[in-house]
């Protein structure tokens, strides 16, 4: 068993998400769910066999018949090689261990299954990131863990490898939002379930004063000429398929049987050594 302390308090989290639950925004999971069907309307291939990671499941309700939706928890609650479509869905940013998520998605898919992932980026409310570290600077004189560390692409892509997956795809698309104040996007993050959940975090509440500061300076760098705010949100979206014989692969390096410089009707240049 590993030591390394947990980056996520999964307590504080469930309590966020219940209170996000009687009055939720949930227009980026709503736009995750949209594009991961689009993406499936372009895979030539039918899914029996579907499980969805999320924690409102309300979400994907209707989207497939007879779905296996369960929570995120830390042991997903999935038969090994039992479905042949896994979607973990906007919350892979949220686990203490996201390699350990992706395997056990893998582990539950048969062979040649697809896992689809939509997930938070590093691009993610940076603007609120600035303000907030800012702020806290200019008022209390230090810094505090207050958002959620995301990973990069690059980083995401190179997990799907690490869990076993074959075919890994990863790309990003950014979601501006606006908002009428850095204030009315902090109450809309309340409303998603996204709010400050780090083991780490300082368990008292921000003073007002950092707040507002934070505010101030959020509408004078990220303010528009309507007076209102924008806000970035990149959602991450990963593909990886369970290997399996039928799967295109690789040809061995020195296998090629034509030249490129040929097929492009051009001069092939050696390069130096």
């Amino acid at each position: 068993m590993s030591s390394a302390p947990e980056l996520i308090d999964r307590q504080a989290l469930a309590a966020h998400r219940a209170r996000a639950a009687k009055s939720p925004a949930l227009f980026l999971h709503e736009a995750a769910r949209d594009e991961i069907q689009d993406r499936l309307s372009m895979v030539n291939r039918g899914f029996k066999s579907v499980a969805i990671v999320s924690p409102f499941a309300q979400i994907w309700h209707g989207m497939f018949d007879h779905a296996h939706i369960v929570s995120d928890d830390d042991v997903l609650d999935l038969q090994e090689n039992s479905h042949d479509l896994v979607i973990h869905a906007m919350c892979l940013h949220w686990a203490n261990d996201p390699v350990g998520q992706l395997i056990q998605c893998k582990r539950a898919l048969r062979p040649d299954g697809l896992l689809l992932v939509a997930c938070l980026g590093g691009q993610t409310l940076h603007e609120l990131r600035s303000v907030l570290g800012q702020a806290e600077i200019e008022t209390l004189g230090g810094l505090s863990p207050r958002v959620l560390p995301m990973a990069e692409i690059r980083d995401l892509g190179a997990l799907l490898q690490r869990a076993g997956l074959a075919l890994p795809v990863a790309d990003s698309w950014p979601l501006k939002a606006s908002y009428e104040s850095a204030l009315h996007l902090m109450r809309d993050l309340r409303a998603m379930g996204e709010t400050n959940a780090l083991a780490q975090r300082l368990r008292r509440t921000a003073p007002r004063s950092v707040m507002m500061r934070a505010a101030s300076l959020y509408a004078q760098e990220f303010g528009s000429d309507d007076g209102r705010v924008s806000a970035t949100f990149e959602i991450i979206t990963l593909t990886g398929w369970a290997p399996d014989e039928s799967q295109p692969k690789p040809l061995r390096p020195g296998s090629a049987s034509a030249r490129l410089a040929d097929a492009l009707n051009t001069n092939e240049t050696p390069l130096k050594d």
